[in-house]
């Protein structure tokens, strides 16, 4: 699991405008987002917002480690002491097998901030570190199954980039095409490798 220290403390003004982010995200997306509307979602000033954040982009590279610092406190709180049923977890929340709108409209906004970081090298940087913390999420569930002998003895970063290449690539293909069967049948096959290559045979 990711360190705290890669966590940062956030203020609950922070945190209002993280929320009013996400709201503003969802109901336009990236391309038609601004401050004003952000504002509108917070009901306050965008001299408000600008007291935190200088530009747009600024605040859309601290929502991302908002999100991520978010979906690390909801993993380390709803997982417990059994890696097989952690790592299914994990996946779930990253890859719905039968998202409802709300995580629909998400993987959207997150696909389309993604896609920024292609020339924007802030939002690489940013991604690269989102990226980063997911592997470690994934491959401390990976090695706690390894150590007590849950798993078989598998090279636990090499099965963590093939699973978020997985879910990645899921994900991508549900937002920007319209193979609807496309993500389901690659967490189906997620968890068949996951069963032949880590699950040990009784």
């Amino acid at each position: 699991m990711a360190s705290d220290s890669a966590k940062q403390h956030w203020s609950t003004a922070e945190e209002e405008i993280m929320e009013a982010t996400y709201r503003a995200l969802l109901k336009h997306g990236y391309a038609d987002l601004s401050i004003s509307r952000i504002g509108d979602e917070l009901d306050k000033s965008k001299a408000s917002i600008y007291y935190h954040y200088d530009t747009k982009d600024d605040l859309l590279v601290a929502f991302l480690e908002f999100a991520v610092d978010r979906f690390e406190e909801t993993v380390e709180t709803e997982t417990g002491h059994e890696p097989p049923e952690d790592l299914e977890h994990v996946i779930e929340k990253l890859l719905p097998l039968q998202p409802d709108e709300e995580q629909r409209q998400l993987q959207a906004v997150l696909v389309g901030l993604r896609s920024q970081a292609v020339t924007n090298k802030v939002f690489r940087e940013q991604f690269t570190q989102i990226d980063e913390r997911l592997a470690a999420t994934v491959r401390s569930i990976v090695e706690r199954g390894i150590d007590d002998g849950t798993f078989r003895d598998v090279d636990p970063s090499r099965v963590t980039e093939h699973i978020l290449a997985t879910v990645n690539g899921a994900m991508y293909g549900r937002v920007t095409t319209d193979r609807k069967n496309a993500a389901a049948a690659a967490r189906v096959s997620l968890a068949s490798y996951i069963d032949s290559e880590l699950r040990r045979t009784v």
